[in-house]
């Protein structure tokens, strides 16, 4: 079989790379593909995972991106046109969906916020099957097409899955000259550039602001974009540390003492490894995070002020492990 994987985004290169260890246990022939955006290609690298750049991010303009769009999509048909796939996956690219339809490549995409309007209903119609967790309500699905037997749906948070066979690497500490002494916060930045995100938490600078100046903090804040780092560098707060380029952010988050992030994926992975995590996401609440928020798993901030900045205790909370080569199998649309 050949399996044709898109990445469009960094959490994307954690999702596959188990599958594709486990398609290509099973015999697959698997060819990736990416474009040139935040730190994509980096995480491939990482991860040992090589891929084809295929065309860059429309950034924060809606006509850039529609354009953009359209110019990806076209490469990526020409790319894949005499490969001769079998099937195609994807977290939320509908770049690959479109792309796969046009080629008449039966393809399985995945996501865990139902509130990407826009790219929900170009990639959803175009796929063969969708795999939501089952904290989403299918009737939050049928307007993006979805429904049974389209619909799949699996139990838990995509993280348990793809940190299933996770250990955390301490050198990760050293590498970024870290004082293990200090109460250890990770942060990560607003996706201020997707379309779903246009309003960016106002708490996030004052939050930086009292990481920043609190001796008793090391504070790794995880910017999406150079920008985003130029900018919080450009403060020359004394106790944060901004990485030029992309971490080990999971072993990062399994060491931390308390984990800050406007970004869904990194909420669920501090979840998944059992560490307290705030969020500071500033569009709709999806149901999974409803479902964490109310479970007490995951917590909302609401003032910078509420952080409780103390050593945590070794060992951390319990974690959940599942078999990622279940994930595959609702993913896979043949």
């Amino acid at each position: 079989m050949r399996v044709w994987i898109d990445i469009t985004g960094p959490a994307h290169v954690l999702v596959f790379r188990p599958l594709v260890d486990v398609l290509r246990a099973r015999g697959a022939e698997v060819e990736i593909t990416t474009r040139e955006f935040s730190q994509n290609v980096e995480l491939l690298r990482l991860h040992g995972m090589e891929a084809t750049v295929v065309g860059t991010h429309g950034g924060r303009s809606r006509v850039v991106k529609t354009t953009t769009m359209v110019t990806r999509l076209g490469a990526l048909v020409r790319w894949a046109r005499h490969r001769r796939f079998d099937v195609a996956l994807a977290h939320a690219s509908h770049h690959l969906t479109m792309a796969a339809r046009a080629l008449r490549i039966p393809s399985g995409t995945t996501f865990d916020y139902e509130y990407a309007t826009v790219q929900h209903q170009l990639g959803c119609r175009a796929a063969n099957v969708v795999l939501v967790p089952e904290a989403i309500p299918p009737e939050r699905l049928a307007r993006y097409g979805v429904r049974p037997p389209k619909l799949h749906r699996y139990p838990g948070l995509k993280e348990e899955y793809y940190l299933s066979d996770f250990e955390p690497d301490d050198a990760v500490l050293d590498r970024l000259e870290l004082d293990r002494k200090r109460v250890l916060v990770v942060v990560r930045t607003p996706s201020d550039y997707a379309l779903y995100h246009r309003n960016p938490s106002p708490l996030f600078p004052g939050l930086l602001e009292q990481l920043g100046r609190d001796e008793s903090v090391q504070a790794v804040v995880l910017a999406r974009t150079p920008e985003q780092r130029a900018e919080i560098v450009a403060r020359r707060l004394p106790s944060l540390a901004v990485p030029e380029h992309a971490v080990d952010a999971q072993s990062l988050i399994a060491l931390s003492d308390l984990v800050v992030s406007a970004g869904g994926t990194m909420n669920r992975e501090a979840v998944a490894l059992g560490i307290p995590v705030y969020t500071t996401f500033g569009g709709r609440i999806g149901a999974v995070d409803e479902a964490l928020l109310a479970e007490g798993r995951l917590r909302q901030l609401t003032d910078p002020g509420e952080l409780r900045l103390v050593k945590r205790e070794a060992g951390g909370g319990e974690r959940v492990r599942r078999d990622p080569s279940v994930f595959l199998d609702l993913l896979l649309p043949v």
